[in-house]
């Protein structure tokens, strides 16, 4: 005589639930493969912009996106100081800061400070011809580095000792 066998009890509901959830149901276990369905065209052969660049291409398209190239145009400015000044004015002179679109420039001495504002309009035209970028708007010209006289505890006003120095 055959066994009886017990019938099958399925598990409680509360199981069941959570198996149901977490996929581990015989029932749950019907897998289906997903085809990967690309919509970026980035990686399909033959298509615009995937042509090789070059290395000047990709920095300057990376120095665009970043914003920096008012600040790269400034430095331009600054190497090439020589080539926008002139050889002999660049031996004098030299761009110290750029605030708020005025390039500063210190010179040697207050003859060649003075000479430099007679050619200021010629030297920011030549800068603004060759680095648009660079966001020129006005120079300054400073004589050289002179000793403060005001410092110490019993400084007065007025003109005190001065002379031309450079």
């Amino acid at each position: 005589m055959p066994e009886p066998t017990e019938p099958e009890t399925s598990p409680p509901e509360t199981v069941a639930t959570y198996l149901r959830l977490r996929g581990l149901e015989p029932s749950a276990r019907t897998f289906r493969r997903k085809r990967r369905r690309s919509t970026d065209d980035e990686h399909e052969p033959f298509t615009p912009g995937r042509d090789p660049r070059g290395v000047g291409d990709v920095l300057a398209a990376m120095t665009r996106e970043a914003g920096w190239d008012t600040q790269l145009a400034r430095e331009d400015v600054v190497i090439a100081w020589d080539e926008v000044a002139g050889a002999d004015t660049a031996q004098h002179t030299r761009p110290v800061a750029f605030q708020e679109g005025t390039l500063t420039v210190q010179a040697d001495s207050t003859a060649w400070a003075k000479q430099l504002q007679l050619m200021r309009a010629h030297i920011l035209s030549e800068i603004v011809r060759r680095f648009p970028d660079a966001g020129v708007t006005a120079i300054r010209f400073l004589g050289p580095d002179v000793p403060s006289w005001k410092w110490g505890p019993r400084a007065i006003p007025g003109r005190g000792p001065r002379d031309t120095y450079g």
